[in-house]
């Protein structure tokens, strides 16, 4: 097995009355390309704070490169970039990269560290010129300038277009080809499928799933059949029930499956509706039926 690069276990983080993180067991090994996929404020943030040494567990336990990420030493093992930045404006994109490097023993240059993002031709440019999603790649770019073992991207290509996102996807790609490792969140299955090949699912502060992304795709496919109706029979093919007034949602994998089932049963129903749950919808479903495993 490769070397845990970070991992927690059984971590807690709780804001007040608010738990963002409920037990969170989770190895991050050499080499990986792991996508953490979920909802706005199911706890990405948090867990990737937690890794980084930003924020401590309420409790349990976080290591970071056989340490604690609260160890500067550790930390210098790592690039972060974080769902917000704020960059110095009156710096310019070379002056703000010379600075961080100077952070780090071994940095990569700053030429090639800007032609591996894009930025090559603003390197004079302020930042507070930049247009926002310019600011998002060099936030990111950032991140790289330590030469790390482990990077950690939350929400990396938040304001940027198509173009943008593509080439900033193939520099992660290329990063993680040379050996790095990256855990990268998201709330877009889209980009976490173009990269991840291991897709940690967090909602509500849990762990949903963790698995490959032949897997999560399955999962996707799930439909939410609704309609009206007296009590139901039991039905092949429910992977979950909920009730809302008088209306009745089935989720399941095959609706027309299904919907065979209910005329050939004779019930009667009105008002069916067929659509595609959210990813969201479909793992608290399915996993809130099944016993939750250590």
């Amino acid at each position: 097995m490769a070397e845990i690069l970070a991992r927690t276990v059984e971590a807690t983080r709780r804001y007040g009355a608010v738990t963002a993180l409920d037990r969170v067991s989770l190895d991050i090994r050499a080499g990986e390309l792991v996508g953490l996929l979920g909802p706005n404020g199911a706890g990405k943030s948090t867990l990737v704070n937690l890794f980084a040494g930003l924020r401590r567990p309420t409790s349990g336990t976080v290591e970071l490169l056989g340490g604690s990420p609260q160890d500067p030493v550790r930390r210098r093992g790592i690039g972060v970039t974080p769902q917000e930045t704020g960059l110095p404006p009156a710096l310019r994109v070379g002056e703000c990269v010379d600075f961080v490097a100077a952070h780090f023993p071994e940095a990569v240059s700053r030429e090639a560290l800007l032609e591996r993002f894009g930025l090559g031709d603003l390197v004079r440019r302020q930042i507070g010129g930049l247009s926002g999603g310019q600011k998002r790649r060099l936030a990111v770019a950032l991140a790289f300038v330590g030469n790390p073992r482990l990077v950690f991207l939350d929400e990396p290509t938040t304001g940027l277009d198509v173009e943008a996102r593509h080439a900033l996807w193939d520099a992660i790609r290329d990063f993680h080809a040379g050996g790095g490792t990256v855990v990268l969140t998201s709330h877009y299955l889209e980009e976490i499928e173009a990269l991840a090949e291991r897709v940690v699912v967090i909602g509500e502060g849990r762990v949903l799933t963790d698995d490959t992304m032949d897997a999560v795709r399955g999962l996707v496919g799930v439909r939410r059949v609704t309609l009206t109706g007296p009590g139901l029979p039991d039905l092949p093919g429910v992977l979950g029930v909920e009730h809302e007034g008088s209306r009745t949602h089935l989720l399941t994998a095959d609706a027309d499956a299904l919907v065979r089932e209910l005329v050939l049963a004779g019930v009667p129903f009105s008002g069916l509706e067929i659509r595609p749950t959210s990813l969201e919808e479909a793992f608290l479903t399915i996993t809130t039926r099944e016993p939750q495993t250590a």
